[in-house]
């Protein structure tokens, strides 16, 4: 009898089957001796849209709200129904004595295989492939250690429980809303109380008062001194007229140093990287949004195979993985990795609980790089980026600490307190990694130091009263409101110490998965909107906050709805008992949609007509364009008036806006009013030399930098080269 091996895509089926020797091609499946692998395409299988269940529900009416299936019914999906009666040909072969699931190690990688299954009501045992890489040697260790598929009932079983409970509470919450309010209006657990937290920050810029305050700095012994306050410690006052009173009595005195300080301190290399702080990091340094991220790195995981899975929330190892650590090392010791990779792998691997923890390691281990042979020539530009992040991260936390001798000094003058600092790096540990120079919040303050003994005296040389303003908190950008999503504790309505728990055990709002497709949700639905790098909500996701039901916008709900489904996964809780209590609650909220008394006004309508329906067309900003889109929800047609390009201003540099207008398109800056037809755009890059492509300026670069490093008789050196001496 022969294994069926299921994958969840095409790419990682094709490794799979390469591994386990399955060479003979059929429809959608690949077959060897003991193996047939087949694959879906992410879901071949869904839940049944409520038209399925009764044609009353096909016309968006109040009155046939809540819908209430009795059982959840699971349809084949028609763009991929080919695919999927490849899968079902091949799970009914008879030869065919056990199902091996091997979709992605997690609770939505489970929901693909298993609905695949049951729609084929397939009885045959099922075996899990549990790994964390796709590197050949992963899949034949993971091969060797196959798990018995009923111990993954459970996570099965939290996987459909969450899919039901955001079928019945948003499906029927959005249709209760499009129809009281005649607008297309959305909401969900995860969305709602995302805006809601974007509202509060934006309520908080709105009413922040800026003040004025004041500091007072010294010259003296050469080198700067701050004012303290001497109750508080802080370098800031907001009385004008005392810091004035200080600055002239300082100046008629002298410094008199009371104090001299030297400790020797370390920093420790940040933790691992897990998806949500990688998302973060690259949305600061390269402007990727949390999408382009997952989606860059999950053809690192799936293509070069160079790094572990990405849909992690763990930023430890476990103790099973530090022996391969240096095999990981030779693997990506190539071009500026060679020497870094090349030193550790000689050294013995020192691991610390800073890194290595098996207890906080649950379905998947940090971001790592695999025992593949990296090719950074196979790789974009994008992906350099994103691989150069994970792989410096992980040479960092395998180097010794940052470490620097701190000294400060304490010193009063007209009896108020002065302090200064100053820092020697004693070993640069981790940092050397980052060729940059890493990001140091700390620096700032440090200066250089003469060396001053207690109970000296120094002429004060110059004193200055500095000027601020207080700051209000920042418009959120993508890496801030990840952040948020993951920590939501203080945008919490009550202090409540239980959900605040919750909320730190569950991982706050979403999962490290689904955080990168709601914040996209936002934007294609037009309730968020970008300027430059910094996050608004529109008109639109304004009025849907005062219009949806109090619960949906608190962060509690999903903490709860996670703590929940993780106890089904852990086969603590019935999955029936939740889905119980979760009908009960869309009927709760439904009721209180259909009593609200809010309106919903639409302030974008503008008077061009829909093509398709006639109405007047909405004005909406998408995430890089700007659209109108046609109020009629059953209409749903839509337009591209302009969208942001790469294309650069010859003027002032900025971004150009591309608008569709007339026969040609037209290239518009915003900043300086440049405009240019594309034609014209295509005629002066080429001019420019805009032909080259992206690999050849790089590879000219290398060449640049490799001549660089040659002697400078390289001429005579290649003649040299060239003779035959034999």
């Amino acid at each position: 009898m022969k294994s069926l091996v299921l994958a969840e895509k095409p790419s990682v089926a094709r490794d799979i089957a390469r591994v386990l020797k399955c060479s003979k091609k059929l429809n959608g499946a690949l077959e060897g001796e003991r193996y047939i692998v087949t694959w879906a395409l992410g879901h071949l299988v869904t839940l049944a849209d409520p038209e399925e269940y009764d044609k009353k529900y096909k016309e968006w009416k109040m009155e046939v709200l809540p819908m209430m299936p009795e059982k959840m019914e699971l349809v084949v999906i028609k763009q991929t129904a080919k695919q999927y009666q490849a899968v079902k040909t091949q799970l009914y072969r008879k030869d065919v004595g056990e199902i091996i699931i091997a979709t992605d190690a997690g609770r939505e990688g489970e929901l693909v295989a298993r609905w695949i299954l049951e729609k084929a009501h397939c009885q045959k045992p099922i075996k899990r492939l549990w790994i964390s890489s796709v590197t050949d040697k992963a899949i034949r260790e993971g091969f060797m250690h196959l798990r018995d598929g009923r111990e993954y009932r459970p996570l099965y079983d939290a996987a459909v429980a969450r899919a039901e409970a955001d079928w019945l509470v948003g499906i029927n919450a959005t249709r209760a809303l499009t129809c009281k309010y005649n607008a297309q209006l959305s909401c969900g657990r995860v969305q709602t109380p995302t805006l809601a937290i974007i509202a509060a920050r934006e309520a908080e810029i709105r009413n922040f008062k800026p003040q004025d305050y004041y500091g007072l700095t010294l010259l003296a012994g050469k080198a700067r001194w701050v004012w303290q306050d001497k109750k508080s410690g802080s370098p800031r006052s907001f009385q004008k007229e005392a810091m004035e009173e200080r600055k002239g009595a300082v100046q008629a005195d002298l410094l008199q140093v009371v104090s001299v300080e030297k400790s020797r301190k370390k920093t420790y290399a940040p933790g691992l990287y897990d998806l949500t702080e990688l998302q973060r990091d690259a949305n600061k340094r390269f402007g990727f949004s949390a999408k382009e991220t997952l989606n860059i790195m999950q053809r690192l995981y799936e293509n070069h195979k160079v790094l572990t899975y990405p849909r992690t929330d763990s930023r430890y190892i476990g103790s099973d993985i530090v022996p391969t650590i240096k095999e990981r090392l030779k693997a990506c010791a190539v071009g500026p990795y060679r020497s870094i990779a090349g030193s550790l792998s000689m050294k013995p691997v020192k691991v610390s609980k800073s890194f290595v923890d098996d207890t906080k390691v649950s379905d998947h281990h940090a971001i790592i790089p695999t025992e593949q042979f990296v090719q950074l020539d196979h790789m974009t530009n994008e992906e350099r980026k994103i691989y150069d992040l994970v792989v410096r991260r992980f040479f960092s936390v395998l180097y010794p600490p940052f470490e620097y001798e701190q000294t400060t000094m304490k010193a009063t003058a007209a009896g108020e307190t002065f302090t200064a600092k100053g820092k020697i790096v004693k070993q640069a540990g981790w940092k050397a990694v980052y060729e940059d120079g890493f990001a140091d919040q700390e620096e700032e303050g440090f200066q250089k130091l003469s060396d001053l003994k207690e109970g000296e005296k120094l002429k004060i040389e110059r004193t200055e009263l500095t000027l601020g303003k207080t700051k209000p908190p920042a418009p959120f950008t993508e890496a801030t409101l990840l952040s948020a999503m993951e920590n939501p504790v203080k945008y919490l309505e009550h202090a409540d110490a239980k959900a605040a728990k919750t909320l730190g055990e569950t991982g706050g709002l979403g999962t490290v998965a689904t955080r990168a497709d709601i914040i996209e949700k936002l934007f294609h639905t037009f309730l968020m909107e970008k300027r430059g790098n910094d996050l608004y909500l529109t008109s639109k996701a304004k009025q849907l906050l005062e219009l949806v039901p109090e619960d949906l916008k608190k962060p509690e709900l999903t903490a709860d709805w996670e703590m929940k489904l993780s106890d089904i996964a852990k086969g603590k809780l019935k999955k029936d008992r939740f889905l119980t209590e979760i009908r009960g609650y869309t009927e709760e909220i439904i009721r209180e949609i259909k009593t609200g008394e809010g309106t919903f006004r639409h302030d974008n309508l503008t008077n061009t007509k829909c093509p398709v329906c006639g109405k007047r067309m909405l004005s909406v900003n998408g995430k890089n364009s700007k659209m109108l889109v046609c109020q009629d929800r059953e209409c749903g047609h839509r337009e591209t008036i302009s969208r942001l390009t790469n294309a650069r201003c010859p003027n002032c540099h900025r971004k150009m806006e591309m608008y569709v207008k007339g026969k040609e398109d037209t290239f518009i800056c915003n900043t300086c009013g440049y405009k240019e037809k594309l034609s014209s755009f295509r005629q002066r890059r080429e001019k420019e030399g805009a032909g080259v492509s992206k690999k050849d300026v790089q590879r000219y670069l290398n060449k640049q930098k490799k001549e660089a490093q040659e002697p400078i008789n390289n001429a005579f050196a290649d003649a040299l080269a060239k003779l035959n001496l034999k």
